[in-house]
């Protein structure tokens, strides 16, 4: 894999810093209790909002026969509606150029990150939140007039979110589109090498970028434009069949191992994530104030590759994870997904495979190593260190039940299908197309 090309990174930083003096964001955490807006609903202690809209924080019961750790319970966030993440894209020079925005959020680690074009829940761009338009949502909304690239619903975090979707757009357009204070057209090229940088490309970016037609880090030959998906979709039905895993709702106030007081949820051994409460003032955002509760994980999680190369092509080694938030039980997660702390508390089975080999790997084979962060609207600090490892291509390929090395073409074939491929898998995915040097600039 090549040497990454660096972009203007002076360039990016008086864009932050002259968005950073019309843009902000100001989040206090405060008491569950003193939420303007939001109350506990009597009988199933979920935490809603007045509206009846956004979304609530439920409580769920989970459980997995045979699986080391077989039975749990846990909140999550339910948030019945399709919002919409979309790039808009124009050639310039005949090279692709992506409008991005920065966009504060009030769970964003440093403040302001590169965004979509449009990144917006269903609730905010009808209107609920009685705010400002969204800019340039018409382009994806009646995108019939311009060339549609990709547009697929996407799962959100399925440990997180319950059932979650997105519909994840990029449109071309050829006419005059302005960049209005916030949003700047971007090269796709230096776009990508921006993913080196922590924290500041955000995860819907990222989700978004994965969806673009594909370009090979080094060989175009190795990504034939589909590969065959059949014995891959068997074997991911059969794995979803076997996961065993049942899901209900139990109220928020009675979880086994977790503790609710005036302050916050918390589990009682201080280990996985809290339910806080946060009051949001903005600069430049649709609404200029609002309370609402997030999620805020404790420590910092791990997403990993490892990767090689089988007769000159490129794979990964994918595992199929049961997470009960996943409306389709189990989709196409990396080689490692985790948050290696919590692990202190959980039995020795319950480790995940390969994880020791990510965090003890050679340097030498380190290809990406940057902490980035997740979807700032709803998780509060919640960040991801993000590796590919790779492999030798004579060393011996490691596989275990559940896991399967799949040719990147394949892989990205199963995306654009939908529902298959879980957010941390696409946001490595996207970091992958940032290793190459880009040898025809006008290709995605």
């Amino acid at each position: 894999m090549s040497v990454p090309v660096h972009p203007d990174r002076a360039g990016i930083r008086s864009w932050i810093d002259e968005a950073g003096r019309s843009l902000g964001i100001r989040a206090e955490q405060v008491p569950l209790s003193a939420l303007d807006g939001w109350e506990t609903h009597p009988a199933a202690g979920a935490i809603r909002h007045r509206s009846g809209r956004f979304f609530s924080i439920e409580g769920l019961d989970v459980r997995r026969p045979g699986h080391p750790v077989s039975h749990w319970q846990q909140p999550i966030i339910s948030q019945p509606e399709i919002g919409m993440l979309g790039i808009l894209v124009k050639r310039f020079g005949g090279a692709p150029h992506c409008l991005m925005q920065l966009k504060p959020e009030p769970g964003n680690w440093g403040g302001l990150q590169i965004s979509p074009t449009v990144q917006a829940t269903r609730s905010n761009y009808t209107g609920v939140h009685k705010g400002a338009a969204v800019p340039y949502l018409d382009h994806f909304l009646n995108a019939a007039r311009h060339r549609v690239v990709t547009d697929v619903h996407q799962s959100e975090h399925g440990s997180w979110f319950l059932r979650k979707r997105n519909r994840n757009m990029v449109v071309e357009v050829t006419e005059d589109v302005e960049a209005v204070p916030g949003f700047r057209w971007l090269p796709l090229a230096e776009l990508r090498q921006l993913l080196h940088v922590d924290d500041l490309v955000n995860m819907d970016t990222r989700s978004v970028l994965s969806c673009l037609p594909q370009r090979a880090p080094d060989d175009p030959s190795a990504y034939p434009s589909a590969y065959p998906c059949a014995g891959v979709l068997a074997w991911m039905a059969r794995g979803r069949a076997r996961a065993g895993m049942t899901v209900e709702r139990r109220p928020l106030g009675r979880l086994e191992g977790w503790r609710r007081d005036t302050e916050r949820i918390s589990h009682e051994s201080g280990r996985f994530f809290d339910v806080i409460g946060v009051r949001v003032q903005a600069v430049g955002r649709e609404v200029d104030r609002w309370d609402q509760p997030m999620i805020a994980p404790r420590g910092v999680g791990v997403v990993a590759f490892l990767t090689t190369r089988v007769d000159g092509v490129p794979h990964v080694l994918a595992q199929l994870r049961a997470e009960p938030g996943c409306a389709d039980t189990a989709e196409l997660a990396p080689t490692v997904q985790c948050t290696p702390g919590n692990y202190d508390f959980l039995p020795t089975a319950a480790r995940p495979p390969f994880l020791d080999d990510v965090l003890g790997a050679d340097p030498r084979s380190i290809r990406f190593d940057t902490v980035l962060s997740d979807e700032g609207g709803r998780f509060h600090h919640s960040r991801s260190r993000h590796l590919v490892v790779e492999l030798d291509e004579r060393a011996e390929r490691p596989e275990r039940p559940g896991f399967r090395w799949l040719p990147l073409g394949q892989l990205h074939a199963l995306l654009l299908r939908g529902g298959r491929v879980n957010m941390q898998t696409r946001s490595l995915l996207a970091c992958l197309s940032a290793l190459a040097r880009p040898t025809d600039t006008t290709a995605w």
